[in-house]
Protein backbone atom coordinates (compact mmCIF):
# COMPACT_ATOMS: atom_id res chain seq x y z
CA UNK A 1 0.00 0.00 0.00
CA UNK A 2 1.54 3.64 -1.16
CA UNK A 3 1.94 6.77 1.07
CA UNK A 4 -1.10 8.41 2.70
CA UNK A 5 -0.55 12.03 1.40
CA UNK A 6 -2.68 15.16 2.60
CA UNK A 7 -3.81 16.43 -0.48
CA UNK A 8 -3.95 19.79 1.20
CA UNK A 9 -0.29 20.31 2.64
CA UNK A 10 0.32 19.14 -0.85
CA UNK A 11 -1.15 21.99 -2.61
CA UNK A 12 0.34 24.27 0.06
CA UNK A 13 4.33 23.10 -0.28
CA UNK A 14 3.45 23.51 -3.98
CA UNK A 15 2.46 26.46 -4.10
CA UNK A 16 5.47 27.74 -1.63
CA UNK A 17 7.86 26.17 -3.64
CA UNK A 18 6.28 27.58 -6.80
CA UNK A 19 6.43 30.84 -5.10
CA UNK A 20 10.16 30.93 -3.75
CA UNK A 21 11.07 29.70 -7.30
CA UNK A 22 9.29 33.30 -8.75
CA UNK A 23 10.85 35.00 -5.89
CA UNK A 24 15.05 33.68 -6.47
CA UNK A 25 14.03 34.70 -10.26
CA UNK A 26 13.24 38.20 -9.61
CA UNK A 27 16.32 38.72 -7.13
CA UNK A 28 18.63 37.32 -10.04
CA UNK A 29 16.40 39.70 -12.29
CA UNK A 30 16.11 42.94 -10.02
CA UNK A 31 18.30 42.14 -6.93
CA UNK A 32 19.92 44.81 -5.65
CA UNK A 33 20.64 45.80 -2.11
CA UNK A 34 19.49 48.71 -0.48
CA UNK A 35 22.79 49.38 0.51
CA UNK A 36 24.20 48.91 -3.51
CA UNK A 37 21.41 51.66 -4.41
CA UNK A 38 22.25 53.97 -1.58
CA UNK A 39 25.86 53.74 -2.66
CA UNK A 40 25.07 54.08 -6.59
CA UNK A 41 22.74 57.38 -5.54
CA UNK A 42 25.46 58.71 -3.57
CA UNK A 43 27.99 58.44 -6.10
CA UNK A 44 25.87 60.08 -8.65
CA UNK A 45 25.55 63.04 -6.44
CA UNK A 46 29.26 63.07 -5.94
CA UNK A 47 29.78 63.05 -9.57
CA UNK A 48 27.02 66.00 -10.11
CA UNK A 49 28.52 68.35 -7.19
CA UNK A 50 32.15 67.84 -8.99
CA UNK A 51 30.66 68.69 -12.71
CA UNK A 52 28.45 71.71 -11.43
CA UNK A 53 31.85 72.61 -9.49
CA UNK A 54 33.57 73.40 -12.59
CA UNK A 55 30.84 74.73 -14.66
CA UNK A 56 31.61 77.97 -16.65
CA UNK A 57 29.35 80.72 -16.01
CA UNK A 58 27.85 82.37 -19.28
CA UNK A 59 29.74 85.95 -20.38
CA UNK A 60 31.90 85.13 -16.75
CA UNK A 61 35.39 86.24 -18.13
CA UNK A 62 34.55 86.25 -21.78
CA UNK A 63 36.43 88.87 -22.86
Amino acid sequence: MGEIVNLRRARKDRVRREAENAATTNRVAFGRTRAEKDGQKALRAFDERKLDAHRREPGAGDD
